[in-house]
């Protein structure tokens, strides 16, 4: 299980009515907020999609200016990447390969390029 913390903004307005809606969206826990606009709620998954799929019901809610997780925590994915990376090499293969032109290396650092969701189904599968 996973559990993520994720801070909303809105414009201090609509608080109000930004509570109440994420209240009854079924897909979080409220806990609190300011004068300020800003929100706190938790969201609950069973893998990394799962929680995407909960993050976009909540950046749909009318008024939402930015849903944006803060901290996420899950034993179970974390124990069997921790397998993974202790048994992976310390430094990966390629960057030991004296054959590659490290002019075709991509770099893979932008998440706003990221395809997240693919991403985050290939990491629930990671070490299954």
């Amino acid at each position: 299980m996973n559990i993520s913390s994720i801070v909303i903004q809105t414009l201090p307005k609509h608080v109000e009515e930004v509570v109440e809606s994420l209240k009854k969206s079924g897909v979080c826990d409220y806990h609190m907020h300011d004068e300020k606009g800003r929100i706190i709620i938790t969201i609950e998954g069973n893998g990394v999609q799962e929680e995407l799929k909960k993050l976009k019901v909540i950046e749909a809610v009318p008024h939402v200016i930015t849903a944006d997780m803060q901290m996420s925590y899950s034993e179970d994915e974390l124990s069997s990447h921790m397998e993974v990376l202790q048994n992976a090499d310390a430094v990966p293969k390629v960057l030991n390969d004296e054959t590659i032109d490290v002019t075709n290396m991509v770099y893979n650092g932008d998440l706003k390029k990221k395809d997240l969701e693919g991403f985050a189904k290939t990491f629930d599968n990671t070490g299954k």
